[in-house]
């Protein structure tokens, strides 16, 4: 059978693993990390010590993003002991009955490590078509003769993805925004800016990877369908008219300030912006 895994926070149950009985030790985690990474690509592994009225020891969560990967780490790992001396169990997680979980979208370097597992580094390619400074273009006005101090610095950036093996092209378009408290500070200024424009890189990044599902076949192949469900203006626009995005009049820069992705921490500001060309023959 089939399965669709989408670039968000997997949230099912089925997706889910919960393993308990396990033995306190240093680099836990990693351990787990080890042992179940074997099965499929892991989102997270959290380990915590048990409740004082579960006694001693550790239980863990550990979140797969394909629900046939969690099934057989199950099925493999319950009652094995694995990297300690006493067996572990391992389950499925239960539904929970009227709780619904937000649905998130993956930040870039997630988004980028899925698309690695499933179509491989070469199977896919990104490259930023705009990243252009928008302080000011939302009406933002200054008394005359007022020197601020603070000051609000705006990126609206437009970056492509591509399959070629699957002959797909996405868009995605986000605006990030920080204040710089003493613009008046040039390293600050840029300081400030150069996170801005690693943030919105990043943020469309993760835009146009949303419009990307992977349909994993039984026989471990993977197909592409575009998610037409999430179509932006973006997507409906040459490259010039894209460029100049921020010239037409009845467009709103809010409508691109899209919802945060789940972790922006792990972006590192001290790389190059990011963008994957395809590797020439």
């Amino acid at each position: 059978m089939a399965e669709v895994v989408e670039f968000r926070v997997p949230t099912g149950s089925a997706q889910t693993l919960l393993v308990w009985g396990l033995e306190p030790r240093s680099g836990l985690e990693h351990s787990l990390f080890l042992a179940f990474s074997k099965f499929g690509l892991l989102y997270s592994v959290r380990a915590h010590r048990n409740a004082a009225v579960a006694g001693p020891g550790c239980y863990a969560i550990i979140k797969f993003y394909s629900a046939g990967d969690a099934g057989r780490a199950q099925r493999t790992c319950n009652g094995q002991r694995l990297f300690q001396k006493s067996p572990l169990k391992v389950c499925v997680c239960t539904k929970q009955k009227g709780f619904q979980q937000q649905v998130l979208a993956l930040n870039s370097n997630k988004c980028q490590e899925l698309a690695n597992h499933y179509l491989g580094f070469n199977g896919w390619s990104s490259r930023i078509i705009t990243l252009q400074n928008v302080s000011g273009f939302d009406g933002e006005s200054e008394e005359l003769g007022k020197t601020l101090q603070k000051r609000s610095v705006k990126y609206l950036c437009a970056v492509e993805v591509t399959l070629p093996n699957h002959g797909v092209r996405t868009r995605g378009v986000a605006l990030s925004e920080t204040d710089v408290e003493n613009s008046e500070d040039p390293l600050e200024f840029v300081t400030a800016s150069r996170r801005v424009q690693k943030l919105a890189v990043g943020k469309a990044l993760s835009s146009a990877f949303q419009k990307i599902l992977l349909v994993v076949l039984e026989n471990g192949k993977v197909a592409v369908e575009y998610n037409s469900t999430q179509e932006e203006l973006a997507d409906t626009l040459t490259e010039e008219e894209l460029k100049g995005l921020v010239q037409v009049s009845e467009l709103s820069l809010e409508q691109f300030d899209l919802e945060e992705e789940e972790v922006l921490s792990d972006l590192s500001f001290d790389d190059e912006l990011p963008s994957r060309e395809m590797p020439s023959n």
